[in-house]
């Protein structure tokens, strides 16, 4: 009991000097998502570090309230980029999640993926049935949602990602290979990003690399972590670190933003093993000028995740990478989109917000009169690839690694 008490009082500690970073300038403010649209300080970065300081201090209960304002951040790190006194930001609020979560001071909440997020054969399986014509039917019909929103799955059923079909097929490795890299497959991405994944190998083994797939690959953690859960991730992290570091690979390559940062920060942070976000490690690649891409007279719309933006800070890259096929039209979507709505698993929870986030996203995207929107994390080409079909607009959703890999010549 003892130890538990010290543990705590620890975590506050912690909590209340990484809260004592703010200086509350308040120039976080216009770049969180939930204060733009809600315009109040407790749905601002700087009222939700002050909430955290008076709960880790003793100052405030945590009452449904205050816990509200704390769940409804989407953990973007927009502040975090642009905060002059360098506060750490996601560290904050993940770290008070936790406390909260460990003390019972905060629900569990009624809608939980993470035992499924932990087998994603398990899965993989049930997206296939699910997207059967007959069962995908039954499952988004209103009668069957009405069924299920007393067990809060019906939001999940309404946002059910459709499987997509694998255009490029890998070519065989290279002999020999310029060096060994390992692809993180992920949970959700692992049936979702099949494409992405594919098309990922077909542009590493062009450029002479041999692409690692381990088995038994699963969940980083990510969402874990964003709920408050450090014990699941830490022991999904636990088996990714075994899996990958007996794989003698020279770096674990991650096409997924949403999962980077968890990989890079988290699960192999004290690792021998360097974790690369792809683009950024097919821009910086010294032969992706041997690599030569038919033309497309196309536009496209590129989305920035808040993860590619904010956490792995390679949204340069993609652009780069994109201006390499020649004809195509680029086009940034226009503020003021920031987060989508997606958020890990914040859209099945929070699907007011959410679907306002998505709504001002698609706005701009459609703006642009592109032939297709273009973005790299695989929750945010779920949630706007459903809000696109919602709208009729009949506009694909893809990664720019499946564009890139789609023209590619050679």
């Amino acid at each position: 009991m003892q130890a538990k008490v010290k543990a705590a009082s620890t975590v506050q500690a912690h909590i209340t000097a990484l809260a004592g970073q703010c200086v509350k300038c308040g120039l976080c403010l216009p770049h969180c998502p939930t204060y733009r649209l809600a315009g109040t300080e407790a749905e601002s970065p700087r009222g939700r570090i002050a909430f955290a300081q008076a709960l880790a201090e003793r100052h405030l209960g945590a009452t449904p309230s205050v816990l509200e304002h704390l769940d409804n951040c989407l953990a973007c790190m927009a502040c975090e980029r642009v905060c002059p006194s360098q506060v750490k930001y996601g560290e904050l609020i993940a770290t008070t999640r936790a406390w909260l979560r460990d003390t019972g001071a905060a629900p569990r909440g009624a809608l939980s993926l993470g035992g499924l997020l932990a087998h994603p054969r398990l899965l993989g399986t049930l997206l296939r049935m699910a997207n059967l014509p007959g069962p995908r039917r039954i499952l988004q019909s209103r009668v069957m949602r009405a069924l299920l929103r007393p067990f809060g799955t019906d939001r999940a059923v309404a946002e059910l990602p459709r499987l997509p079909r694998i255009e490029v097929q890998p070519s065989r490795a290279p002999e020999p290979p310029r060096a060994r890299v390992g692809l993180f497959l992920g949970c959700v991405a692992a049936s979702v990003d099949r494409d992405v994944h594919a098309a990922a190998r077909t542009l590493l083994q062009a450029l002479d690399y041999a692409v690692v797939l381990p088995s038994a690959q699963g969940c980083c953690g990510a969402l874990a972590l964003h709920n408050g859960d450090a014990a699941q991730a830490a022991r999904l992290g636990e088996t990714l670190r075994s899996l990958f570091g007996g794989a003698g690979v020279d770096a674990v390559l991650v096409s997924a933003s949403g999962c980077f940062g968890t990989l890079r920060d988290h699960v192999f942070a004290d690792s021998p093993v360097r974790v690369r976000e792809i683009h950024e490690f097919l821009d910086a690649d010294a032969h992706i000028g041997t690599l030569k891409f038919r033309p497309l007279a196309e536009r496209i719309a590129l989305h920035t995740p808040c993860t590619q933006r904010n956490v792995a800070c390679a949204d340069g890259a993609i652009a780069r990478l994109l201006a390499r096929i020649p004809q195509l039209q680029i086009e940034a979507l226009h503020a003021p989109p920031g987060c989508c709505g997606a958020a890990g698993d914040y859209f099945l929870h929070h699907p007011e917000t959410a679907d306002a986030l998505r709504a001002q996203t698609l706005d701009s995207a459609l703006a642009t009169q592109a032939q297709s929107l273009v973005t790299s994390n695989v929750g945010c080409r779920i949630f706007l690839a459903n809000g696109l079909r919602e709208r009729t607009a009949g506009i694909p959703v893809m990664h720019p690694v499946v564009l890139l890999a789609r023209q590619l010549e050679n």
